[in-house]
């Protein structure tokens, strides 16, 4: 299925074409798989289909309906912790996957300033969804749609602990807890293949973590397998009932991680094609197509992107400044430093910029102004890094230019 891959630009999308109609059929061939019916109702399908689109305000009202009209059952719970789990991501610039493509984001400086009622909310709902499947558990222990929700709402709580709080040692617990859960799902049940995103995540990422941080957090002898969770993940893919989508999401950006972005652009050319207005799936096909050295291709659709959003109402919830930056990383690996320099201030001056993505933008202008020859005009883009905080890894680096050049790396 694969081979499209060598192909020309022509050539390979029409590969993806062809790729994405032999998923399609072999989910058609494929065993259905099990799963909670509540999974199958049509609202909640059109409640997922707008969280993927980012219109997260709108999937948090219909959730909230469905969980009304469903007391007490974990799995509705789940659904609202998921909405608004990532809603929060969002607001806080945490699902770039640029952070994550590299160990950089276990050791690097990321400071993010947390929501204290979206947290507590967080949390709320993630106890809310244990204990409501705890106390199904009660009745039957093999339960396994109360093992899915609960598993399903600790790998929520363990993203949060891990990307918005850092808190790494305790996202980790909590995602073997989830883990734990789900691996006893998928006893019970081998096509209850929903269950298998959160064991394909869990070991697939412990899998890749290096050993000095296992030493760090005390995960040392906790073993994972990259090939077993990508394994894991494929099914989910091809599978799963309310998990497929978050299935090819975590898969692209573990190929992404691996350097085969010819693979993941292929699945982020798919989740565009099916969220036309999810802002994040369309960026991450053009971040793929510059990472995979297609850097015209990239400023292209880049610069597509940019203008789709500012259609009024064309995106919900959209980062326009993420677009700004990858089009300056394009235009820079082309040699187009004045263009690239405009995009990254751009970027900077976007009113939804967080902190760390203005310094980022202002640290790569000033880079960017040193290979064009233009010292003043760099120093004081380093300057403005520093203005925002100097004892960050942008503002660290900043002060570094300041003393001497960037001359390129």
């Amino acid at each position: 299925m694969l081979r499209y891959l060598t192909l020309d630009r022509p050539g390979r999308l029409a590969g993806v074409l062809c790729l994405l109609l032999l998923l399609a059929a072999a989910r058609g061939r494929a065993q259905r798989a099990d799963t909670n019916p509540l999974n199958d109702l049509p609202e909640v399908r059109t409640a997922f289909h707008l969280v993927y689109s980012m219109d997260y305000e709108g999937a948090i009202r219909r959730f909230e309906e469905i969980q009304r009209q469903h007391p007490g059952d974990p799995m509705a719970t789940d659904y609202v912790l998921d909405a608004v789990t990532f809603q929060e991501l969002n607001r806080l610039d945490l699902l770039d996957t640029t952070f994550y493509t590299n160990d950089g984001f276990l050791s690097g400086k990321h400071t993010v300033t947390e929501d204290p009622q979206a947290r507590d909310r967080i949390r709320t709902l993630g106890a809310e969804a244990v204990n409501e499947a705890d106390a199904e558990l009660k009745k039957n222990p093999d339960d396994v749609n109360a093992l899915f929700a609960r598993g399903w709402a600790r790998s929520l709580e363990a993203t949060y602990s891990g990307m918005a709080e850092r808190a790494f040692a305790a996202g980790l617990h909590e995602a073997w807890e989830a883990r734990s859960d789900c691996s006893r799902v998928l006893q019970l049940d081998a096509n209850y293949v929903d269950a298998k995103l959160v064991v394909g995540v869990y070991d697939y990422v412990v899998g890749a973590l290096p050993f000095a941080f296992k030493l760090l957090i005390g995960f040392v002898g906790i073993r994972g397998s990259k090939q077993q969770g990508m394994a894991m993940l494929e099914d989910a893919a091809a599978r799963g009932t309310v998990t497929n989508v978050e299935a090819r999401t975590a898969m692209m950006l573990f190929l992404r991680r691996e350097g085969k972005y010819a693979q993941a652009g292929a699945i982020a050319h798919g989740l565009a094609q099916e969220y036309t207005h999810g802002f994040l799936f369309q960026l991450e096909e053009a971040n793929l197509q510059k990472d995979g050295g297609e850097g015209m291709t990239a400023v292209y659709t880049y610069e597509r992107l940019i203008q789709l959003a500012k259609r009024p109402g064309y995106f919900d919830s959209g980062h326009l400044e993420l677009a700004y930056y990858g089009l300056g990383e394009a235009l820079r690996g082309q040699a187009r430093y004045g263009e690239a320099v405009t995009a990254y201030r751009d970027g900077a001056n976007e009113a939804s910029t967080s902190l760390e993505l203005r310094r980022r933008c202002l640290l790569r202008a000033g880079e960017t102004l040193d290979l064009m020859h233009d010292r003043a005009a760099a120093v004081k883009e380093y300057q403005a890094v520093m203005s925002t905080g100097a004892d960050t890894v942008q503002g660290e680096q900043a002060q570094k230019y300041i003393r001497s050049a960037y001359a390129g790396h």
